[in-house]
């Protein structure tokens, strides 16, 4: 096959940033994705839906002449969120979804959830009013090897929540391992999971043999070959509570090459590429659709894009090494090998 048209994606998981970062990676996402999930970790974070308004506007400032794309917000869920706030922004439509980050589990995650006993009245209502709850799924407790922390969230923390709070739709972010992959399998169509792009194609071998690869290194970080393995299956088995949520985070190349790298991979510019060339090799082009297109927006409740993209096949793809913003140049993933589908 050396083309194929699917629906127009969405992504399920994004980090815009704000500022002269937004303007500049923001048209890397609407050359392809017609809506993200926004990801609401800023410094300070979106808590209440007038913050939310305030960084839609933003957002729509900033889309290119032409393009096409609708930004789905978010809340971060604190341990103060007031329940009414985020009812009446859920009506409304401004909301889509609320973010958990467990306090300290990744990037502006310090304002996150310690107690979770304190949140129990938020989840009930998003529960009553069918909002999902979007979910940094690991602890972060300092005993906890961090290659663990996914799997011991789950048995710790989010399967007790779902237990003790029927009816609320949760989606498992970005998962990384067998376990996270197995829990969703095992479950109802009240959870759901998003898969990256970087947790489909590397494991920890990619980011560590050899030295470290800074630009590998992201939260949850990457993990062993047999959940990368785990993941792929998922993601190409035509199951529908398995969608693409890319997680592209942008981070200046100078703070993904520092001391201290931050935690991200930059993918909006090459995911379908490289989707596109890993269900290739897995033989499962025909559920690429599924997992890029339509899945998503059958969790979500929202109809299917009425207009489509083309991928063809051919010679090696290039796209430039950075991405040049107002907050400095930013490297784009490389997944290490040759990729052979473009959009065209």
């Amino acid at each position: 096959m050396q083309q194929i048209t699917i629906r127009r994606p969405d992504d399920w998981h994004l980090h815009l940033r704000d500022g002269a970062m937004l303007q500049g990676v923001l048209p890397e996402t609407t050359r392809h994705f017609a809506r993200a999930i926004i990801m609401p970790n800023l410094v300070p974070p979106v808590v209440t839906g007038a913050d939310a308004a305030a960084y839609r506007d933003r957002i729509l400032a900033a889309i290119p002449d032409g393009a096409d794309f609708t930004p789905l917000m978010t809340l971060y869920l604190t341990e103060d969120t007031d329940p009414d706030d985020l009812a009446a922004a859920h009506a409304s439509g401004l909301v889509t979804a609320v973010k958990l980050y467990p306090a300290g589990a990744t990037t502006n995650s310090a304002s996150g959830v310690r107690d979770f006993d304190k949140v129990r009245p938020v989840l009930e209502r998003m529960a009553e009013i069918g909002c999902p709850l979007c979910v940094h799924g690991e602890v972060t407790d300092p005993d906890i090897d961090i290659f663990d922390r996914e799997a011991v969230f789950i048995d710790r923390v989010l399967d007790p929540v779902r237990r003790a709070t029927p009816g609320l739709r949760v989606v498992m972010e970005h998962i990384t391992t067998r376990d996270g992959a197995d829990y969703v399998a095992s479950n109802d169509t009240d959870l759901g999971a998003t898969i990256t792009v970087q947790h489909l194609v590397l494991d920890r071998n990619d980011m560590l043999v050899g030295g470290m690869r800074p630009h590998y290194y992201c939260l949850p970080i990457l993990k062993r070959r047999e959940h990368r393995d785990a993941l792929l299956k998922a993601a190409t088995s035509g199951d529908p509570r398995y969608f693409l949520g890319t997680d592209s985070a942008p981070h200046p190349t100078h703070a993904k090459e520092s001391e201290c790298c931050s935690a991200g991979c930059f993918t909006a510019p090459n995911a379908l590429s490289i989707l596109a060339d890993t269900f290739e090799k897995a033989g499962a082009l025909d559920k690429l659709e599924g997992f890029t297109s339509l899945h998503g927006p059958a969790f979500y409740g929202l109809p299917v894009n009425e207009d489509t993209i083309t991928l063809t096949r051919g010679a090696p793809v290039t796209w430039p090494a950075r991405i040049e913003t107002g907050d400095g140049p930013v490297t784009v993933f490389d997944p290490g090998f040759p990729v052979h589908w473009s959009v065209t």
